[in-house]
């Protein structure tokens, strides 16, 4: 038979009612009471219902996730680190996917709301405005964006720029092109800013060519552009897109690295297995991960409305085959 709060308030030597605040608001009874009540709940096995603790805290202790595509490799590391830290403090995560669409966000968050205390969302595509609006209403952090007033997680994305840019400078390359992710994409922005940066810093020329969706495809479809340039390197918004323009340069025959170097960002687990192997800027995707739940737990503990945290996470170059010296 399950154990009940009253069997720990018996172990525990405390009432029922210091059991529940034990367990739901360990803040407002005293830490011998709270060390008592969690070793008594600890050897009888017992487990708070989470229903009857969202009566008594008023929370659902369910974080919403809300992420643009889960068919995309980045986003599955992303959102395991996010159920391993939020499993840690007895959170459930209820994940939802917008399939790119970013008329699709607000409705979603408006729908999940009242079923979660607040939520994460991994590079959201809506704008500014259309998010602030649940600025004091819904507490929310963002992954992979920056938007006052909410707190955020970033990738060192200027420093993993400058990393990719030093790497193909030094292989002899100066004329490198760019070919860029959705243009409601913030991280697309923040990457192309570290890009120009980056090229200027060492007098290379950059080549823009253009914005596509963040997909084999997406890449397939500009390759044919790319190739007809005058680059020798290209440096894609996301891996997806790198594979796309490898996928179709080897349709054409044109030789990687040898007539063309491709690098690309975030460092999915197909970035090491396909032919040549991808040179790519990794992402902590899971420090990512952690970071905004740990951020998300301390938003629900600000009652002072402190200034929101930002957190910024490194990157760094990882070289493998589909780099090499400019074809001059």
């Amino acid at each position: 038979m399950a154990a009940t709060i009253k069997d720990v308030a018996r172990l525990a030597g405390v009432s029922a009612s210091s059991v529940c605040r034990a367990l739901a608001k360990p803040e407002q009874v005293r830490p011998e009471t709270r060390e008592r009540v969690e070793r008594a709940a600890s050897d009888l096995g017992y487990y708070p219902n989470r229903a009857a603790r969202g009566l008594i805290t008023g929370r659902t202790a369910n974080i919403g996730v809300v992420l643009p595509d889960l068919a995309n490799p980045f986003f599955p590391s992303v959102v395991k680190a996010i159920q391993t830290q939020a499993r840690r403090f007895d959170y459930a995560v209820f994940l939802s996917d917008t399939d790119e669409d970013p008329a699709l966000e607000v409705p979603l968050i408006r729908a999940l709301a009242k079923q979660v205390d607040g939520f994460l969302l991994c590079s959201p595509r809506a704008g500014d405005e259309e998010l602030r609006a649940f600025a004091g209403h819904t507490p929310i952090v963002v992954l992979n964006r920056r938007v006052t007033p909410f707190p955020s997680v970033t990738a060192d994305s200027a420093d993993g720029m400058r990393q990719a840019i030093g790497h193909l400078h030094a292989l002899g390359h100066r004329r490198v092109a760019y070919v860029a992710g959705p243009r409601t994409s913030w991280s697309n922005r923040d990457r192309l800013r570290g890009l120009r940066s980056a090229t200027s810093t060492y007098d290379m020329e950059l080549i823009e060519a253009g914005n596509v969706a963040p997909t084999v495809d997406g890449g397939a479809a500009v390759a044919d552009l790319v190739a007809a340039s005058p680059v020798t390197a290209v440096i894609a918004y996301n891996d997806l897109v790198a594979l796309g323009l490898l996928n179709r340069f080897r349709a054409r025959e044109i030789a990687v690295p040898e007539r063309i170097s491709v690098v690309g960002f975030d460092d999915i687990l197909l970035a090491g297995l396909v032919t040549p192997a991808l040179t790519t800027v990794a992402i902590a995707k899971e420090q990512i991960g952690r970071t905004g739940v740990d951020l998300f737990l301390d938003l629900l503990k600000d009652d002072e409305g402190r200034k929101p945290v930002h957190k910024r996470t490194p990157t760094q170059l990882i070289v493998r085959a589909s780099t090499g010296p400019a074809h001059l």
